[in-house]
């Protein structure tokens, strides 16, 4: 598989992502009190967090698939970012906030998937595309 193949296989991926990411968290802020109760203790600068990092998601998306340079950076941005909120996370939880174990599993999927969608992208020992 070319590189710019996968790279459209990417964007696809974190598309559907974003658009998943926004669903849910959507529905975790915004939705029904039973709806909003079956996502049991988040953390709340968490949950907002990775819902307006969907809309992100989405340029970030259009952004590789499109071959900016900017999608490369914003793909990267997210990967930082993400791991960052995965660490003050890490640090919450420690502190006794309570939180779900789904969420740990959530975050180590958001921040491998963009750290390797944005380390493929650059590549390994190259400059982001102009």
């Amino acid at each position: 598989m070319t590189r710019p193949r996968l790279i459209r296989v990417l964007a696809a991926a974190a598309g559907i992502f974003g658009l998943l990411t926004i669903a849910s968290g959507g529905i975790a802020l915004f939705g029904s009190l039973p709806a909003r109760a079956a996502y049991g203790s988040v953390v709340p600068f968490v949950l907002w967090f990775n819902f307006l990092s969907g809309f992100a998601y989405l340029l970030a998306a259009y952004g590789l698939y499109a071959g900016r340079r900017w999608g490369v950076l914003l793909a990267a941005f997210i990967a930082i970012t993400t791991g960052l909120v995965f660490v003050a996370f890490g640090l919450a939880v420690a502190l006794g906030v309570p939180f779900e174990m789904r969420t740990v599993g959530a975050m180590f999927v958001r921040t491998t998937f963009w750290s390797g969608v944005a380390w493929y992208a650059i590549g390994p020992g190259r400059a982001p595309p102009g």
